[in-house]
């Protein structure tokens, strides 16, 4: 399963697969430089890790939804049963209120401690981050629905894992949708039952692709004022009859990237799609024609070195664009690019160690750069915002190299 997983781009962040944030996952790990009990395990009590701030002009909200797709059996749960799946949406939330809601973990704990298991990576789970989102926050409401994004993983991670871009998207005015995709992720359901990466079921990006249909298929519930929780529980005011399921952007990471490229192919309901650093790599492949505007954001999947990524360039006929940042590898894109440096200086990593993981890019630049493209992207696209970043080079962001 590791080596189908490498083979679709699927090194995944802070541990996953073949990394253990920085360090190999199962093999050898970077000694840290003090004795278990200091300061990755214990009563030093280090600073937990963080996120950067978004900039948006909005608080931002969250809330986890718990969903069934019962178009499709789940052949692990046994006979009757469906797929299950957790969600998160992102919300600009009311100033007034925001600060009385707790803000949300990056991870919830049952799912965080079982991805520190299985990369055997040394940290106290109470580190993990806090986002910006403060939970179950009321919805920012002006009188206009939300624009909607929906996001896709990469294999073997979980729906946080870009929680940089997620929240700055939504801190200025999109309405944000992430899913787990069950039995290739990380994830923990309401009764406490986490589910990891199963190799008894093979999770293509087609099956990746069907999720994010699904998502879309929940914004059209919360668009006409149906609570898709399998649970029931109450949903933040203003978010039932809140987004705008005419106005739907897509984007994913890696495999997901993939995923993004296939149901956009399939769903006309997706008006503007982003991959970022995906290997475009399916059977069937994405081919088929797309006339709505489509992003790459590229790393180890470049055009130059990957013949299907140079493929799927080919049948984009409307507004394309395809970008690098120099000095990016593949898990240079995410919150890795600030949570992997964080974590390699609590176990006393060298920066030639870091380095090996996220890429030489500046860990604050890289950040930035994820925080600017995909929004001005999307304003460009879903808002009809005028956004000259993409015009071309930018002074502002000299590392950003535009590929005609």
């Amino acid at each position: 399963m590791l080596r189908a997983a490498l083979a679709l781009g699927a090194v995944a962040p802070l541990g996953l697969a073949d990394t253990a944030w920085g360090a190999p996952a199962r093999s050898a790990a970077p000694a840290p430089s003090s004795a278990p009990g200091s300061a990755v395990t214990g009563s030093a009590a280090p600073a937990r890790l963080t996120l950067p701030a978004p900039t948006g002009p909005y608080p931002v909200g969250m809330v986890p939804l718990h969903l069934r797709d019962t178009s499709r059996p789940d052949p692990i749960a046994g006979p009757g049963r469906f797929r299950e799946l957790m969600a998160t949406v992102w919300y600009p939330a009311r100033c007034a209120d925001s600060d009385a809601y707790p803000l949300a973990p990056w991870m919830t704990d049952g799912a965080m401690r079982a991805f520190l298991a299985d990369t055997g990576f040394p940290l106290d789970p109470s580190l993990a981050p806090l986002t910006a989102g403060h939970q179950g926050a009321p919805v920012h409401r002006t009188g206009h629905r939300l624009p909607v994004i929906v996001f896709s993983h990469g294999s073997g991670s979980h729906r946080g894992d870009h929680t940089v871009i997620c929240q700055e998207l939504a801190s200025h005015g999109y309405a944000v949708v992430t899913v787990d995709h069950t039995h290739d992720c990380f994830t923990q359901f309401p009764d406490g039952t986490v589910s990891t990466p199963d190799d008894r079921v093979p999770m293509y990006p087609r099956d990746y692709a069907a999720d994010l249909r699904f998502l879309l298929d929940l914004v059209d519930d919360l668009a006409a004022g149906r609570n898709p929780d399998v649970d029931r529980r109450a949903l933040p005011a203003g978010l039932l009859g809140g987004l705008d399921p005419d106005t739907v952007g897509a984007f994913g990471w890696s495999k997901g990237g993939t995923a993004t490229a296939l149901a956009m192919g399939a769903d006309p309901r997706i008006r503007a799609g982003l991959a970022i650093d995906a290997p475009l790599i399916a059977n069937p492949a994405p081919t088929a024609d797309l006339d709505r505007p489509f992003m790459l954001m590229t790393a180890r999947w470049a055009r130059a070195t990957n013949p299907a990524t140079e493929t799927f360039w080919t049948h984009l006929r409307g507004w394309r664009l395809d970008v690098q940042a120099t000095g990016a590898v593949h898990l240079s894109y995410g919150d890795n690019m600030t949570l992997i440096p964080q974590a390699g200086k609590l176990l006393g990593m060298t920066e030639q160690q870091i380095q090996s993981q996220v890429g030489t890019l500046d860990p604050d630049r890289g950040i930035r750069i994820q925080q600017a493209y995909p929004l001005a992207f999307f304003d460009l696209h879903l808002r009809h915002r005028g956004r000259h970043l993409l015009d071309g080079p930018s002074a502002g962001f000299p590392e950003v190299v535009f590929h005609p």
